[in-house]
């Protein structure tokens, strides 16, 4: 069965009209891959990314990386045919573009659920993520996260969301501090992921650095990133460190052993340990798995 709950720490974008890239895509260890057929595709090219993107998803092994496709609105001549062209190819997710209100998300829904019968896809197979663009997005994003329960995450698409603030982004993200809190409190309520905006310039390693600690520490799973070149840098933020591992292991050592004794009370050198607790020291040995510090058998001891 599909981990709805997997690890996002980096969705590189690749734009749906450039074969070469999604050829090579998984080689450069994203989490996940987020296909463009939106922003990156010029209206007189979205038929024919609309078909490389299918070709591709049919034909490439993307190993155990999550696919993602960004889809056109369904307002657009070119919605409606990318959501069933998509599951056909058996996407993982479907990425809303631009999603404002929860009638957004549930409209998406019921034409991937129509697709879905159509095809023959299993029902409810097919996932969502939203992205959230404007100000009217940032406000109903509770409502927007809680929308469908195909809805696995929602992401900030910083760029058109400052525009539509009628301002610029700065180094430091003042002006996306609220969006950014927002999205992820949303996200948490609702037990969804919460994925970051792209940080556009990729030579720039010190300021991608410094905003992926930011977004890390205000809570969000992940960065969405446009360059193989950003990927290890973000990584590295999210990359536990030796002691944190070491207390993680004791907190799950801790659990299994109350487990074990029927109890529901967890205890670790003489302090209660709450199930969120357990939940972040899980997702720190998951973490150190997937940086390679520890094999996944080690997370389990």
């Amino acid at each position: 069965m599909y981990d709805r709950n997997r690890l996002r720490r980096t969705m590189m974008f690749i734009p749906g009209n450039n074969p070469g890239m999604m050829r090579d895509a998984h080689i450069y260890g994203a989490d996940s891959l987020m296909f463009d057929l939106e922003d990156s595709v010029a209206l007189a090219e979205k038929d024919a990314a609309r078909m490389l993107v299918y070709n591709a998803l049919r034909t490439i092994s993307y190993g155990e990386t999550e696919i993602v496709v960004r889809v056109n609105p369904l307002s657009t001549p070119f919605g409606r045919q990318d959501i069933e062209a998509m599951v056909c190819a058996g996407v993982h997710v479907i990425r809303m573009p631009k999603t404002e209100t929860a009638d957004d998300v549930r409209e998406t829904e019921a034409v991937i659920a129509e697709m879905e019968k159509k095809h023959g896809v299993a029902p409810g197979s097919i996932l969502m993520m939203a992205a959230i663009e404007s100000a009217q997005g940032v406000i109903n994003a509770p409502a927007i996260a809680t929308a469908s329960d195909r809805l696995i995450g929602i992401a900030l698409g910083a760029e058109d969301y400052v525009a539509n603030l009628k301002t610029n982004r700065s180094p430091e993200g003042t002006e996306l501090l609220l969006a950014r809190s927002m999205i992820v409190v949303a996200a948490r309520a609702a037990g969804i992921a919460a994925l970051d905006t792209v940080y556009s310039d990729v030579n720039n390693e010190e300021q991608l650095l410094a905003e992926t600690r930011l977004i890390k520490q205000l809570g969000f799973d992940g960065k969405s990133v446009i360059n193989p070149r950003q990927i290890a840098p973000v990584h590295a933020v999210f990359t536990p460190g030796e002691k944190e591992i070491d207390k993680a292991r004791q907190i799950i050592a801790a659990a299994r052993e109350a487990e074990a004794r029927g109890s529901g009370v967890v205890s670790l050198n003489g302090k209660m340990i709450d199930r969120p607790i357990v939940l972040r020291a899980q997702r720190t040995l998951a973490l150190a798995v997937a940086s390679h510090i520890i094999l996944p058998e080690e997370a389990l001891q």
